[in-house]
């Protein structure tokens, strides 16, 4: 059994590292609140956009087809990614979901292609040190790197992120490009997801609503041009949405995570005081049996 010692070390450290996790619980407990609320204000005005994109695109009837690089469709050569984890760890399994997720994906999609032909060349954009490091240890293509976003991402920063996919699609050096984030679910929930990016799919016009589809708009100069104008925004907006989303959704694993290590210190700091009391009570007990058999033997 170790020293008296000893278990008051174990327990004092147990203590300081009880008090330090704590303290980041509730660091992140007010980072996961603002982030939150800017995921929940950014919500609003995505699908604003991704209404009007889908209206541009039925009263365009495919007049811009042929009018931008962003909506064209060719064969499969090169598959891209745009991976966004955090930049620091203490937010337990979420780094290592979200590369579990894009490295999943991305193997299911090079073989869905290699089916069709040939096999296809995997290349990542990584934002967020756990995605970059993940794809350097497991040597797979990386043509991007953006890291120390923070937690508070601008559109700018999605812009630069979105500028590098773009350019790689519009020189043919991707032929397709996914999104690979976390969806802030709730608190204790956020879904890892795939979605593609590039080329651009105009989403579906909801059949059910009858409110929108009644509606009639005059555009001005054309549809075609407004849309056409609006695409490289839309891509943008994609991917700052996809960076609120993982704001939030690693200060709400952190939490999570931190709660969980300070209730676990906690357990283990009582189970030191039991060990304690019971060593110290045992030590005590052997004095007295000594002092008894001392006096005993004058």
């Amino acid at each position: 059994m170790p020293s008296l010692r000893d278990i008051r070390r174990r327990i004092r450290t147990t203590k300081n590292m009880a008090q330090i996790t704590k303290a980041k619980q509730m660091v992140a407990s007010s980072k996961m609140r603002r982030a939150q609320e800017r995921v929940q204000q950014a919500r609003p005005f995505a699908e604003q956009i991704r209404d009007l994109v889908s209206r541009l695109a039925e009263a365009s009837l495919g007049e811009v087809s042929a009018g931008t690089e962003l909506l064209a469709k060719r064969p499969i050569h090169n598959i891209g990614f745009i991976v966004i984890t955090p930049d620091r760890g203490l937010c337990g399994a979420l780094p290592s979901n979200i590369n579990r997720k894009a490295m999943s994906s991305a193997l299911d999609e090079q073989r869905r292609v290699a089916e069709q032909g040939e096999r296809p060349n995997l290349a990542f954009i990584a934002v967020g040190r756990k995605g970059r490091d993940f794809i350097v240890r497991t040597q797979q293509s990386l043509i991007g790197e953006f890291i120390n976003y923070g937690d508070k991402p601008s559109l700018a920063d999605a812009r630069a992120i979105a500028q590098v996919a773009v350019d790689a699609f519009v020189k043919a050096e991707m032929d397709v490009v996914y999104l690979v984030y976390a969806k802030f679910v709730s608190t204790v929930s956020q879904q890892p997801i795939s979605v593609q990016l590039l080329p651009v799919e105009p989403p579906a016009q909801e059949k059910n609503d009858e409110r929108k589809k009644n509606v009639d708009y005059i555009y001005e100069p054309d549809p075609a041009t407004i849309f056409t104008a609006l695409l490289p925004r839309y891509v943008d907006v994609q991917v700052y949405q996809a960076m609120l989303e993982a704001v939030a959704s690693e200060q709400a694993a952190s939490m999570v995570a931190m709660k969980n290590a300070t209730d676990n210190a906690n357990e283990l700091i009582q189970d030191l005081t039991l060990t304690y009391n019971k060593a110290r009570q045992q030590a005590i007990t052997t004095q007295i049996l000594e002092v008894v058999s001392g006096a005993g033997n004058l």
